[in-house]
């Protein structure tokens, strides 16, 4: 651990900060740090399993539960100053007692001279009682900057005396961004065992290996899909825009060393069914990155301080598994409620701040592409430059577009042919969006099938256009209302004029 976390850490004790709470898998990477900060300081350590454990040989040396441990040691901080240690007792922190306990001891410690004990707890769930909310600070461990995961990959391959290129150890080294030590310690060890050497093939078996974080944390979802940009209809100055980004991600070490900022990412506003959902999908196999999707609603937790916690995991573990593409659908719905009274407005509020500010502050590859359809709600300084790259609005298709998409769902399904007259589809189809053209294709495709037959014509198609209703009969008054809202800003239109 950087000697700047732990001297923060010692800054929290001196500063009689009664309760903290440190959120981490690898005990013994703390344990070290805390021993390091004390002195004459009396080492008490609890584990749930063991009971009262010596904190410098892990032996056992008394059976008992939490509370019982805290009575025993509640007034140790008369004698001499001490350090509870608390392993994952987490479960503990719903027991009115163990509170109580707690309570005392941190009440102690911050009014009473005579008093010196600090509370560690140590879990990686994160678990704060209302009554203790104002007693716990949670520290945070930093994960290991671009030059220490530099240092981490030369002195792996200097120990086991590999040679690998410069350029390799940069690539390699950008990979690890957001892992913690050691999990790329692991991962190394892994690709030499693998091949007996590190090189940029080794990124692939990187990136696997970040899937199986996103795939136990249950906080953030993998999307597998098969589209491209070829499978969207218009949209040309969006998808040139992605393009130029696209160049900058297959070579970002370079990008980098060149002084480009590295992507931050794209919100794209618009129409239902217009092709927003299909953007993001498109972009990770542009960028040729991983896909993961954002559900907020997944976040939110009973426990004070549980969603804001698990709003930070999963914004560290789509750090760790970068770079990515991180999507969050219908942004507006994710955060309905901001700046509202009550409970749950009031939750929403504070993670929509957090993301904010992560957003603002991030440097790493994670490439947000955001989506919402009304965004009236949302407040002004989301959609400031500095959160997104850009910002882009998707309208219903020009005739253009029309004809472009309804070519696509043909071709895609074996069915287009060029007699089939586009222009007169274009006509016929005012209104419609892409959604309303991929039922139209399936349907007529469907009906030609259970008439036995094999040619789709343009009075097939201008027949199911006839008898579907597009959105702009369904959802009229949205539209216009979306069309307001984008008049008050300043948006990119994410297709080109149409020609006519």
């Amino acid at each position: 651990m950087r000697s700047s976390t732990i001297n923060k850490l010692a800054s929290y004790v001196d500063a009689l900060r009664p309760i903290i709470y440190i959120n981490h898998f690898d005990f013994k990477v703390i344990d070290e740090a805390i021993a390091s900060i004390g002195s004459k300081t009396k080492y008490v350590e609890f584990n749930n399993a063991l009971g009262l454990v010596d904190f410098k040989s892990k032996s056992p040396m008394m059976e008992c539960d939490l509370e019982h441990f805290l009575r025993l040691t509640m007034d140790d901080g008369f004698e001499q100053e001490t350090f509870l240690v608390l392993k994952d007792v987490h479960q503990e922190l719903t027991n009115p007692k163990i509170i109580a306990l707690l309570k005392r001891i941190a009440e102690n410690n911050v009014y009473n001279d005579n008093f010196n004990t600090t509370i560690f707890i140590l879990s990686e769930t994160t678990v704060i009682p209302k009554e203790l909310e104002n007693y716990i600070t949670v520290f945070d461990i930093p994960l290991p900057t671009l030059s220490e995961i530099l240092t981490i990959v030369n002195d792996f391959v200097k120990d086991l005396d590999i040679e690998v290129e410069n350029d390799t150890v940069d690539e390699i080294a950008l990979s690890f961004k957001g892992l913690n030590e050691f999990q790329i310690k692991q991962i190394l060890n892994l690709a030499y065992q693998d091949g007996g050497r590190i090189d940029n093939n080794d990124k692939v078996l990187i990136l696997k290996e970040k899937e199986q974080f996103i795939k136990k944390s249950g906080m953030l979802e993998i999307i597998n899909f098969s589209e491209t940009i070829n499978d969207i209809g218009g949209l040309e100055n969006l998808k040139d825009w992605l393009q130029r980004k696209a160049k900058i991600f297959a070579n970002l070490d370079k990008a980098i060393k060149f002084g480009v900022d590295v992507p931050k990412g794209v919100m794209i506003i618009g129409m239902p069914g217009c092709g927003k959902s299909l953007t993001a999908k498109a972009t990770a196999s542009l960028f040729e990155i991983p896909l993961v999707r954002l559900d907020v609603g997944r976040l939110l937790g009973k426990y004070v301080g549980e969603s804001e916690e698990n709003m930070r995991k999963a914004l560290r573990l789509s750090e760790a598994i970068s770079p990515c593409v991180l999507w969050i659908d219908e942004i507006e719905k994710a955060f309905a409620g901001v700046g509202g009274d009550g409970g749950g407005s009031d939750v929403t509020t504070r993670l929509f701040g957090q993301f904010l500010t992560w957003m603002q502050e991030k440097d790493n590859t994670v490439f947000i592409v955001a989506t919402a359809n009304d965004i009236s709600h949302l407040p002004p300084e989301f959609l400031r430059k500095g959160r997104f790259d850009e910002l882009f609005f998707v309208n219903l298709p020009n005739g253009e577009e029309r004809r472009k998409i309804l070519d696509i769902h043909l071709k895609k399904r074996n069915k287009w042919n060029p007699e089939i007259d586009s222009i007169g589809l274009i006509k016929e189809t005012e209104g419609f969006n892409g959604a309303d053209l991929e039922s139209v294709v399936k349907d007529t495709i469907e009906s030609a099938f259970i008439d036995g037959r094999t040619l789709i014509r343009t009075e097939d198609l201008i027949k199911t256009i006839k008898e579907t209703k597009s959105i702009s009969n369904t959802l009229n008054d949205k539209i216009e209302e979306i069309e307001k809202t984008i008049k008050k800003i300043d948006i990119k239109p994410a297709s080109k004029e149409d020609k006519k």
